[in-house]
């Protein structure tokens, strides 16, 4: 799970309280006395709750303050409270519950600050940290950008929502928020260090006709086949993909810019060589990807490795399951 704690809100949110044993009977006796006249102050109830873990652990303090959710339902400060069991419950692992004080802390109180720092947006951290749901994760990051637009990250924002709105199927926003995310060359994701790359050769596709691509892979691969022998140069090119075409060794990575030549002619390769294929694709060959075995295409390095892909389209249904002939590795395999 991708968490936004450090990139889109940042900020600390956390309680410190004195770990003087005499002070635990003193701070609960406090608040007991204070909650007969009236709603216990914000810092009664705070060194009470910590009274109690530091007496009970953590379910003594869940049980403490979510009896004074209860007992006083107009406090205003209930919300962190309830951020506060939503924590604890994380900690031990129980995130699903955790995910329910959160959202209760963020749905039914208002927002207040606790040291400078806005309750809500500390939340919807939370929320973003645990929650997989791609509608769920939409619902709070639209609320994350709207209300607090000054103090997120942008660009790592608009890479979140594409992926939300990737997972609910609305794909024109989805590809709206990534071309957002590729304005902002410092935005990083943490894990996924060729975010950039990635998402820029996605818009690419997207941007395209996909014209290229085929139903069947033997037919797409006995097309340039019958180009290769016939040295058709015009039906080679036909049939090779128009975007994010890589040509690079087997010791490049195809997030590698030196991996994507725009002067590559691989025509002119073609018409002053005899190029030859295998029979057969390679026996590593599998339900994703593919390679032909070629060679004759100069004396510097004879064998290229023609490489076919089934493309991941779920935005288009007619596309995706369908092949492309996506690349060319050069040399033996290693």
């Amino acid at each position: 799970m991708i968490t936004l704690t450090a990139v889109v809100i940042g900020g600390a949110f956390m309680v410190s309280f004195g770990n003087d044993p005499t002070s635990v009977p003193l701070a609960v006796g406090t608040y007991q006395a204070q909650a007969q006249q009236e709603t216990p102050s914000f810092p009664v109830v705070e060194r009470a709750a910590q009274a109690r873990r530091e007496s009970g652990g953590s379910s003594a303090m869940i049980n403490f303050l979510t009896g004074h959710v209860q007992r006083f339902p107009d406090d205003y400060n209930n919300g962190y409270y309830l951020t506060l069991v939503g924590d604890a419950y994380t900690d031990q692992g129980s995130t699903d519950v955790a995910r329910q004080y959160h959202r209760r802390a963020l749905l039914s109180y208002p927002d207040v600050q606790v040291r400078s720092v806005s309750t809500h947006r500390v939340v919807l951290n939370r929320l973003l940290d645990i929650v997989t749901d791609p509608a769920e994760r939409l619902e709070y990051l639209i609320y994350l950008r709207d209300r607090y637009p000054d103090q997120t990250a942008p660009g790592v924002l608009a890479y979140y929502l594409g992926e939300a709105y990737e997972g609910v199927g609305q794909w024109e926003d989805a590809y709206s928020a990534y071309r957002r995310f590729l304005r902002y060359r410092e935005a990083r994701i943490p894990s996924e260090p060729h975010a950039h790359e990635s998402i820029r050769r996605r818009v690419a596709f997207f941007e395209s006709t996909q014209a290229w691509t085929r139903r069947d892979l033997d037919e797409l691969v006995g097309a340039i086949k019958s180009a290769l022998w016939r040295q058709d140069t015009r039906s080679l090119l036909a049939n090779q993909a128009r975007v994010n075409f890589f040509a690079m060794s087997w010791e490049q990575e195809e997030s590698d810019a030196n991996s994507n030549i725009p002067t590559f002619d691989i025509a002119a390769f073609l018409r002053r060589s005899r190029v030859r294929y295998a029979t057969e694709l390679e026996i590593s060959s599998n339900a994703s990807e593919a390679y032909l075995r070629t060679w004759g295409w100069s004396h510097r390095i004879p064998t290229w490795y023609l490489y076919f892909r089934k493309v991941d389209y779920p935005a288009d249904p007619e596309i995706h399951g369908t092949w492309e002939w996506a690349g060319i590795y050069f040399g033996e395999v290693i």
